[in-house]
């Protein structure tokens, strides 16, 4: 109850809180709590009712069922009437349920009825209906009773001249401190009841939180299958039959070069036919080691790196040491970090030279690429490095840049891991 900003303007500085609206807030919010908990009595006891009585008929027990339900949408007024109380720029308290994974009315009801949340929020109600909403009523009529103290006595006066009936007024308005103290601290109590019953709890936020994490690692797992299924295709598939088709090419420019000089045009044509299937050869390679090579599966990331360091434009310097095997799927999102900030290197830095360096950190995987280039990458919506960020959170990394103008660049990978086993080279 601490927290509330009703008690602790009551409990910190009493004064204060007499001028301030804090008062107010407190009757308002009381005053509706008591009528909603007049009307939540009259639906809930009417819906128990008919249960009860149609319970001979063989359907009450679903009636009595579905008034478990009532205890949501009143739950959800609850949460959003706090800011009522404590003021528009307290935060509520987030609904505590999951999302249903199948639409529907039957998904919906068999979730929800399997939540403690909407059995702690149907207790709630009860409460809320029986005990709160006869106590709400019991201080608003004392409230009452106190204007009526101060107002009446007035009148008595004015009317009567009997000057002794002000002495019934100056009591009531010497009372009238206490009263606000009081309604603050029941509606600070009531609020901290409302937080306690039907804001999340810490056990059921951390189990959605592990449910996403598993989803998300279902996710990335689902990726690498659906990749190397893509790179067997390509290296099974397309790129025989292009070696088939270089094969072919080859002999038929072997026929054509020593036939009849007029058929010069077509040996040049198909020696260019050639020469543009080993192009498309080699640059569908490039793009099969580039998804996953087979030297990253076969000795690991830093074998990989220093593959795609020999084949880069820009001179690379590789300071890559590990002292083991990282998860599939960590290796696979620090080489396709790797391999796309080289890129950025060669396309678009205008750098003369770049290094690689990673190291096994007590929190996990670091790597950073550096080139000597111009400087001034950013992270832009729509970006390729907005891309990668989004790629490797995934696995729960992040990215780290520094591009000053004029270089260096620096762009910096980490990766919350653990250890696999060693692997010998």
């Amino acid at each position: 109850m601490s927290s509330s900003p009703i008690w602790r303007a009551v409990t910190r500085n009493p004064v204060s809180f007499l001028t301030s609206a804090a008062p107010w807030r407190a009757l308002g919010y009381l005053a509706t709590s008591g009528l909603l908990g007049l009307l939540s009595l009259i639906v809930l006891g009417g819906v128990v009712v008919c249960g009860l009585l149609l319970s001979v008929a063989g359907i009450g027990l679903v009636v009595l069922a579905g008034s478990v339900l009532l205890g949501i949408p009143l739950a959800a007024l609850e949460r959003r009437r706090l800011r009522l109380l404590e003021g528009p720029h307290t935060d509520r308290p987030a609904s505590p349920h999951r999302a249903v994974a199948r639409p529907g009315l039957w998904p919906w009801l068999t979730t929800r009825l399997q939540e403690s949340a909407t059995w702690r929020e149907f207790g709630f109600a009860m409460v809320f209906a029986v005990l709160l909403s006869v106590v709400d009523l019991a201080l608003l009529t004392l409230a009452g009773s106190l204007v009526v103290l101060i107002v009446y006595p007035v009148e008595v006066a004015i009317v009567s001249g009997q000057l002794e009936a002000l002495l019934l007024t100056g009591l009531g308005i010497a009372v009238l401190p206490v009263a606000a103290y009081v309604l603050g601290t029941a509606a600070a109590a009531q609020g901290w009841f409302v937080r306690l019953m039907l804001a999340p709890k810490e056990g059921g936020q951390t189990d959605r939180v592990v449910e996403l994490t598993r989803s998300r690692a279902r996710m990335a797992d689902a990726f690498q299958a659906e990749r190397r299924r893509i790179e067997r295709d390509l290296h099974d598939g397309a790129q025989q039959r292009l070696v088939a088709l270089v094969m072919t090419l080859g002999l038929a420019e072997m026929e054509f070069g020593g036939a009849d000089p007029k058929a010069g045009r077509a040996g040049e044509l198909i020696s260019r036919a050639r020469g543009e299937a080993k192009q498309a050869l080699d640059e569908l390679r490039d793009l099969v080691r580039g998804i996953h090579p087979q030297v990253l599966t076969d000795h690991g990331i830093a074998a990989a790196v220093s593959e795609v360091a020999v084949r880069c434009r820009v001179p690379v310097d590789v300071d890559v040491e590990l002292a083991g095997r990282l998860p599939t799927q960590v290796e696979a999102t620090a080489y396709f970090f790797i391999s796309e900030a080289l890129t950025n290197v060669v396309k678009h830095s205008g750098a003369t030279s770049a290094t690689v360096h990673g190291r096994l950190t007590r929190d996990g995987l670091s790597v950073t690429v550096t080139d000597n280039g111009a400087g001034g990458a950013e992270l832009r919506a729509g970006g390729g490095l907005e891309g990668l960020a989004d790629r490797v959170a995934v696995v729960d990394g992040r990215l780290v840049l520094s591009s000053p103008s004029g270089g260096p660049t620096a762009l910096s990978l980490e990766i919350p891991c653990q250890h696999s086993h060693s692997v010998s080279s």
